[in-house]
């Protein structure tokens, strides 16, 4: 029985000709990843483990990007936790206030990970890189100890759900819908330990940003990764970016599938997430008009600057509503940068925006954009559990920016198309 592409990366990794799902395997590693608060706990499982130095400097990368600028004490500490075991083993890739980018948007800008990759991160959205072909999955902070000091990790090999792609987007739909509607037909935990593997002639159609999305929210469906195959487009986005040669892997057609599903392209329509799961989808024709109290634009998932772009186009000639926050933030200082040569940001601030500096902040309800009792936001970003983003009897609403900006300007769950004419 032939291989998919995560199993085909697993097996190299681990020095076998092959495996097959439910194996346990130990697989070398390309790159750990930890943020602000899980690096601290995995700082002090390594020196409580007593181990004295780290596989290779250069394949650990640590971000402060949650709490950041930091927002009280604690979080300074936790900061500060991370700074000292960055300088103590010399870690070369420190991204911190002034440099720092939301960690699943800069690793990839920064050339960090690619093609062919095996890489942990203590962070559940770690599964971003499967959008380079990866095989990329979030662990927890123990994981991530023994990762930075062993350069290895177990793994239980996943077995796989294929997803064909077909046809072509159609206007004011991204990745962010495609997504949604997947996780609404087949549920928060249809993926359970499995790699969502994308396939078909769709895949072609869609952007690198478009799949850094899909990917990013593949934990949301309980998938252990998800992945994409490698193509022109991805190829040209690693081209002088991507710092290790590239390994492309390709799944053997007579690989094994647990489940196949196919999403027509042309079919779907803009789709939002109601609280309190993200499988809780609905095409935005079926939720206009629900009342919003605040609008977020950005996180790991739609922080890009083609989603800056699709919201600054939204909001061109328009203010957002009175009785409406909308916050704005650019995933990395890279995308900041971009959107303020291209006057993305003097949009937003003229339509009545706030703009911050990257940061994950309200995604997890940690600082920038918290909510109290009884409000409701429409979010660009990845989860909207009790509680996420604030008071547990707050809600949050998953969108696309085109649709988080028309909501915005309407006062209201809108599309764009409701804005025209």
């Amino acid at each position: 029985m032939g291989m998919t592409m995560t199993q085909k990366i697993l097996a190299a990794h681990a020095g076998l000709p092959s495996v097959k799902a439910g194996d346990l395997i130990e697989a070398r590693l390309d790159l750990v990843l930890g943020n602000d608060v899980t690096t601290p706990v995995a700082v002090k499982v390594f020196d409580d483990a007593g181990f004295t130095k780290v596989f290779d400097k250069d394949r650990i990368a640590i971000v402060l990007d949650h709490y950041t600028p930091c927002k009280d004490i604690k979080s300074a500490q936790l900061c500060a936790t991370a700074r000292d075991f960055a300088k103590r083993f010399d870690i070369t890739h420190l991204y911190d206030v002034g440099c720092v980018g939301i960690e699943h948007a800069l690793l990839p800008e920064k050339g960090l990970v690619g093609p062919g990759d095996c890489i942990i991160g203590a962070d559940s959205h770690t599964c971003t890189y499967g959008a380079l072909g990866a095989f990329s999955t979030g662990v927890g902070s123990t994981d991530m100890a023994a990762g930075m000091a062993a350069g290895e990790n177990w793994f239980k090999v996943p077995s796989a759900i294929k997803v064909n792609l077909v046809g072509k987007l159609q206007k004011y739909v991204s990745g962010k819908d495609v997504i949604l509607h997947l996780i609404g037909l087949i549920g928060v935990d249809g993926a359970l330990y499995k790699s969502i593997e994308f396939a078909g002639e769709g895949v072609a159609e869609l952007s690198m940003d478009d799949r850094f999305t899909i990917a990013n929210m593949a934990i949301e469906a309980g998938g252990k990764n998800g992945i994409f195959p490698v193509d022109e487009k991805t190829m040209e986005y690693v081209k002088d970016r991507f710092q290790r040669p590239v390994v492309v892997y390709e799944a053997d057609e007579d690989a094994e599938y647990e489940q196949e599903v196919t999403i027509d392209l042309s079919e779907l329509k803009p789709t939002v997430s109601l609280p309190h799961l993200p499988s809780n989808t609905k095409t935005i024709d079926e939720v206009k008009g629900m009342h919003i109290d605040q609008c977020v634009i950005g996180s790991c998932t739609n922080g890009r600057i083609s989603d800056l772009r699709a919201a600054a186009a939204i909001f061109k000639g328009r203010t957002v509503a009175a009785g409406v926050r909308c916050i704005v933030i650019p995933a990395t200082q890279d995308v900041y940068l971009q959107a303020m040569k291209e006057g993305l940001l003097e949009t937003f601030i003229t339509a009545g925006c706030a703009v911050s500096t990257p940061t994950c902040g309200p995604c997890l309800g940690g600082h920038m954009g918290v909510m109290s009792e009884g409000e409701r936001a429409v979010a660009t970003t990845n989860r909207n559990f009790v509680g996420r983003m604030g008071h547990t009897k707050s809600e949050v609403i998953l969108a696309s920016p085109a649709i988080a900006a028309a909501s915005a300007v309407k006062g209201c769950m809108a599309s764009p198309e409701d804005l025209e004419g």
